[in-house]
């Protein structure tokens, strides 16, 4: 089966952790939105959907289509043994993939606090409040949870990699575009998260989607932003 996943085309965004699977899965799949017209052929599925998704990310398998980050990597996770097999296990990965979005939308709202119909530059005073709070004492937080899962496991669900990894990974990489001078004096205390980051980046299909023009460097656009001004040295 050849997926068809819609998203941004220039940016990386929630999609991107979808793409992490897919690639990892070593799955065919379809960026639809970064095709010719692909922008306007997403918002016509989107448009035409019984059960429309509220926004992208969305994927298309089949007769299916699913929305949300965490649930598209829910399925995924089942079809290509990147979750556990058991009932149990699948709501763990899932409950800790639900987790980590509301770590992505506590980062997103660094830059966009206020709302998000005003341009960054219309809340630049809150958003160094928030930001300042936010390294403080969010990054902290989540990664000590993080942390703790993972202990000294091979990945954070046990022996074998799955969405949850290839998520964290994601956000790591991300922390460090946006808030570099923040992670340099915060990963020293979270030495399993920085070693499941390297052991990520390290595998055959993520490293070479890496490498490739499939994936999109991250810019001012999307979820992580780098805005010296809210990462002070």
């Amino acid at each position: 089966m050849e997926y068809e996943l819609f998203y941004w085309p220039t940016i990386q965004g929630r999609g991107e952790f979808v793409r992490l699977a897919l690639e990892e899965a070593g799955a065919a799949y379809v960026d639809v939105a970064r095709k010719r017209n692909g922008t306007a052929a997403m918002m016509a599925v989107l448009e035409a959907e019984t059960t429309p998704s509220f926004a992208p990310p969305f994927l298309k398998a089949g007769q299916l289509t699913i929305g949300q980050t965490a649930n598209i990597l829910m399925f995924l996770g089942a079809r290509h043994g990147l979750a556990p097999r058991a009932e149990a296990g699948r709501l763990w990965a899932h409950q800790l993939q639900l987790t980590i979005a509301d770590l992505v939308s506590e980062v997103h709202d660094t830059h966009h606090p206020i709302g998000t119909t005003l341009y960054y530059d219309e809340q630049k005073k809150e958003a160094k409040r928030r930001a300042k709070d936010f390294i403080a004492h969010r990054i902290p937080k989540y990664f000590n949870y993080f942390e703790g899962v993972l202990g000294a496991r091979g990945f954070m669900l046990g022996s074998r990699l799955s969405t949850v990894d290839l998520s964290i990974f994601q956000v790591m990489e991300g922390l460090r575009y946006a808030f570099p001078n923040a992670m340099l004096r915060l990963e020293p205390h979270y030495p399993a998260l920085v070693a499941l980051h390297a052991k990520v980046a390290l595998r055959p299909n993520i490293a070479a989607y890496l490498a490739s023009k499939r994936r999109i460097p991250f810019n001012e656009n999307g979820i992580f932003r780098r805005y010296p001004e809210l990462d002070p040295a």
